[in-house]
């Protein structure tokens, strides 16, 4: 039986990617580590990664000696860590929103970032250049910051959240041609948009477990 290991900057995330994994391998063993004080850290202090990196890479190694096949970061603002840590392992250290950068690159040449977090706009951005730069596209980029909207989750009003996350989202998919979540957290407001523009959205938590399972069946 294959173990996945994930770890979590909010509880936030913790159930749809457990619900999704087990919707897609049944037999799949999750390990879920949650360490919420992250998120406040890179908040307060302009995203320096420096101060966290150290306790991450703890983790990483916990979940390594766990006998974990593999181990997923659940949160794009600490995503650069575990592309660095995967060059020191024989497991795959993966960033979850790695696959949906790669779809969005594959598929378009003006892509929107959106984030309720100013801590995830940058590594996200910055994700996708290397997407781009790594099969030679140029690449237009456009950034949308919903930060009331991450203000109304952290206190409890889902509702609040999603209405003003939807709001952002269908101004910035006029202006590009594909919008990418740079948060597992944001993916169920999708469903609260309109119809005729939900294909125009990319989310990292289906993207990135698929692409975790298949790493996991060549393991």
């Amino acid at each position: 039986m294959a173990k996945l290991a994930l770890i979590h900057t909010t509880a936030v995330t913790v159930e749809t990617l457990n619900n999704l994994s087990r919707e897609k391998a049944p037999d799949l063993q999750i390990i879920n580590l949650v360490d919420d004080s992250i998120l406040g850290e890179l908040i307060a202090n302009e995203a320096d990664l420096s101060l966290v990196e150290k306790r991450v890479k703890y983790y990483i190694k916990t979940m390594v000696e766990q006998k974990a096949d593999l181990v997923m970061s659940a949160c794009s603002s600490i995503g650069e860590i575990f592309a660095k840590e995967n060059e020191k392992y024989e497991i795959p250290i993966m960033r979850i929103d790695s696959a949906m950068a790669e779809k969005a690159v594959e598929n378009a040449k003006s892509i929107g970032v959106a984030a309720t977090l100013a801590t995830t706009l940058r590594p996200s951005t910055e994700l996708i250049k290397n997407k781009g730069r790594a099969v030679n596209k140029e690449l237009e980029l456009k950034t949308a910051l919903a930060d009331q909207a991450y203000q109304k989750l952290m206190a409890g009003d889902q509702k609040a959240h999603d209405q003003l996350l939807a709001e952002k989202l269908k101004e910035l998919a006029e202006e590009v041609e594909i919008v990418v979540l740079a948060q597992a957290s944001m993916a169920r407001v999708i469903k609260v948009l309109p119809e005729k523009l939900q294909a125009k959205f990319l989310t990292s938590p289906e993207l990135g477990i698929e692409k975790a399972l298949q790493q996991l069946e060549k393991s």
